[in-house]
């Protein structure tokens, strides 16, 4: 398995505090990275992750950092290459949807909060993308093993869906950028180096579970809806993203850049019919 080994890598990960980039966190661990993991508001559910990690042998570095502060992200860059001497893979897994941003009941578009939709356009393409990438980049560029930078969109980015304007904008763009800096910084930086995106398809944190389940546990509507759109009839796992993530950042995909990888059990791909 030595081709997904990183071994002597270390991958920041923005937003790991969450439930996705904390299972990214797990599968690098177990590949043998350094790891330097940020949250925004979240430190204890990070701190128990990073304890579970020491335990198995990790160096796992955890920082309070706000992706949309360009001198927050230096700052942490500074501090990560001062501890582990170099940066290899980055994987922006901060982000989110904000429910002043969102239609639904009797709110419509025209009724949202202009501030409300920036901030969520900020969160996730600037802060969620763009700032972490302009920042670590550079150190990135320079690694020995060529370097890797994952972005993690949504299907969103394909399908817009009900009553997620911004989100979802937001996500495509997110897609779009990707493709554009793979090129980029092939051409400009190093060969050697890649950005790719994973777009999760339904994978219920503690916010989605409100509209995905009932109180007993069983599927809500929605959640229902989803699953018979799903060809794989379930929803997502969050364990279900590590192999991707892995394949991104090791030598396994040394020669793909440019891409985005649908982690949705086919729902992308399913027309309904």
């Amino acid at each position: 398995m030595s081709l997904f080994s990183l071994n002597g890598r270390t991958a920041v990960i923005t937003g790991a505090s969450g439930a996705i980039g904390g299972a990214i966190a797990r599968g690098f661990a177990e590949a043998g990275a350094n790891l330097a993991l940020t949250y925004n508001s979240n430190p204890a559910r990070l701190e128990a992750l990073a304890d579970d990690l020491a335990a198995q042998g990790a160096r796992p570095a955890v920082s309070q950092v706000d992706v949309q502060s360009e001198s927050a992200l230096r700052a942490h860059c500074a501090e990560t290459l001062e501890r582990f001497g170099g940066i290899d893979i980055l994987v922006n897994c901060a982000g989110g949807n904000i429910k002043a941003a969102m239609t639904g009941g009797d709110t419509g578009f025209f009724n949202l909060d202009a501030s409300a939709i920036s901030e969520t356009l900020n969160l996730n393409i600037m802060g969620g993308a763009v700032l972490p990438c302009l920042v670590y980049g550079p150190s990135i560029a320079k690694s020995r093993f060529g370097g890797s930078m994952i972005n993690v969109t949504s299907m969103n980015a394909f399908r817009p869906l009900e009553g997620r304007p911004a989100y979802a904008a937001a996500k495509a763009a997110v897609n779009n950028f990707t493709q554009w800096l793979a090129c980029h910084v092939a051409q400009n930086y190093s060969p050697e180096m890649r950005v790719n995106a994973i777009a999760p398809g339904f994978f219920p944190n503690e916010r989605a579970r409100l509209t995905l389940f009932e109180e007993d546990g069983s599927l809500s509507a929605r959640g229902q809806r989803i699953v018979d759109l799903t060809p794989m009839a379930r929803l997502g796992e969050v364990e279900d993203l590590i192999g991707t993530a892995l394949w991104y950042a090791s030598n396994a995909s040394r020669y793909v850049t440019g891409t985005t990888t649908a982690v949705d059990g086919g729902f992308n791909a399913y027309s309904g019919v």
